[in-house]
């Protein structure tokens, strides 16, 4: 049985309170997602190394950082310093991929690969033995409070059927329009843990989302 983990997405926290915000949730997360946003790769900015790193100091939870960035890296080393404890990029923003991966593992941080919507699973199929963590996106990033893209749920699906036949240890993580309407689509389908921004700090109790979120099951395995 998936153990479903929840990943809070800072993205939504209340930027005149993110310590109270994570402060809400801290208890039941099981990391904090920070996205990283240059500007090139998406069409907005967000946060740098520095708050990762303050993050680190006053925080034991683990940090799940997502490069949206153009050539990715150029950018991992000030994340690894920060104190991430994984480290993730775009499959579509680097020539190089299992060179990235070997160079974030040698750092003694787990690296991650991520997709956005529209690209092909085929993309990592050689490097899933190199990886045991993979964000698929379920909207086009940049953004927050997105709609969530039903086609996405064929290729988390197809992901976990994959590492189920080539008998592989894979977390999916999932991150697009997650909340307790969506959350129980994409766990059936085979994701194991969830980002959600909106879903969670924009809802009326947040403890209870989380919650909710958890003791969702994906009984296939």
């Amino acid at each position: 049985m998936l153990e479903i983990k929840v990943f809070p997405s800072l993205l939504s926290a209340d930027l005149l309170n993110m310590e109270g915000s994570i402060n809400l949730v801290k208890d039941l997360a099981d990391a904090l997602h920070i996205d990283i946003m240059d500007g090139h790769f998406v069409p907005n900015l967000s946060y740098g190394p520095s708050l990762v790193k303050a993050l680190r100091k006053k925080y034991d939870l683990p940090l799940n950082v997502h490069l949206m960035v153009e050539k990715p890296e150029n950018f991992v080393d000030m994340f690894i310093e920060a104190g991430a404890t994984h480290l993730g990029f775009h499959i579509e923003a680097t020539y190089h991929p299992q060179r990235l991966i070997k160079y974030i593992r040698d750092s003694k941080v787990r690296p991650f690969i991520t997709l956005n919507p529209a690209t092909p699973l085929h993309t990592i199929e050689y490097l899933l033995e190199e990886i045991d963590l993979i964000l698929l996106m379920t909207v086009n990033p940049g953004y927050g409070g997105q709609e969530f893209l039903p086609f996405c749920l064929k290729k988390i699906k197809t992901l976990r059927e994959i590492v189920i036949r080539e008998n592989i240890y894979l977390d999916i993580m999932v991150d697009g329009g997650i909340d307790l309407n969506t959350a129980p689509l994409v766990v059936e389908n085979g994701a194991n843990i969830l980002i959600s921004g909106n879903g969670i700090f924009k809802a009326q109790n947040p403890r209870e989302v989380i919650l909710k979120m958890k003791s969702l099951k994906y009984g296939r395995v």
